[in-house]
């Protein structure tokens, strides 16, 4: 059966190009829905032969959504922009018949990178890339969101995810979903306690240095597990602060 590749974008330029070259190594068709780019995004994917839609961004979810109302065929590989497709998840994918499988979701691994080295301690960071829209659909979270429906079945392979230059572009994007996460906790009436921002930092650090094994990973382990605590205690003291200001 056919598949469409669905990217949504904003401003991806340097990641484009790569990323639609991936997706068309097994997609018959590649959608791309764009948040008003004010680079070169949407003429680049246009020059690769990708359909570009431009939409004001919604949301993950519901943009994400929206792209998948754009394919021809109800399967869909949805990806990022800076994600690309290894060879492993490519024969995964050749070698299904997908109308026969009963599966309505596949998920693969995800090796997330900083710049040239791969982060182990975010492995395997599972990921459900592939679906069919008529029973599976994505979640309508503002962040993050997930597909949903179906029958869910795990592949072999793996999507490179090539999400940050170096460790000052982890730390910009720490705090940039630090403040969407705040922001959605102080919607949904969250209390933050006093002691909260320092509990639940702490506790991310352990989880991710010891639990997740960061400690064996030499600088990169302690970096990211010390970088992921930072960001858990951003969010819960910013939606604290922010609860003090609405109180006022």
């Amino acid at each position: 059966m056919k598949i469409t590749a669905t990217i949504i974008t904003l401003n991806e330029e340097k990641n484009i190009r790569d990323c639609v070259l991936s997706a068309q190594q097994i997609c018959d068709e590649v959608v791309v829905l764009d948040s008003k780019s004010t680079d070169n995004t949407c003429h680049l994917a246009r020059e690769l032969g990708a359909k570009v839609i431009e939409q004001e961004y919604l949301g993950d979810g519901p943009q994400k959504a929206c792209a998948a109302s754009y394919a021809s065929f109800d399967w869909v590989l949805s990806i990022d922009a800076d994600e690309r497709i290894d060879d492993q998840m490519l024969d995964s994918i050749r070698a299904l018949n997908l109308s026969e499988t009963g599966i309505d979701r596949y998920a693969f691994s995800r090796k997330t990178y900083i710049g040239d080295t791969w982060i182990k301690v975010w492995y395997p960071d599972y990921v459900i890339r592939l679906y069919n829209r008529k029973v599976a659909e994505y979640e309508s979270k503002m962040g993050h969101a997930k597909v949903v429906g179906g029958r869910l079945a795990t592949l072999q392979g793996n999507v490179l995810h090539y999400s940050f230059e170096d460790y000052i572009d982890l730390a910009r994007t720490t705090v940039k979903f630090s403040e969407r996460g705040a922001k959605m906790f102080v919607d949904k009436g969250k209390r933050i306690g006093m002691f909260s921002p320092l509990a639940h930092g702490l506790a991310a650090f352990i989880r991710k240095f010891v639990f997740k094994k960061g400690i064996l990973y030499g600088e990169p382990g302690f970096t990211v597990s010390l970088m992921t605590a930072f960001g858990t205690y951003l969010k819960y003291q910013t939606a604290r602060k922010m609860n003090q200001k609405k109180a006022e």
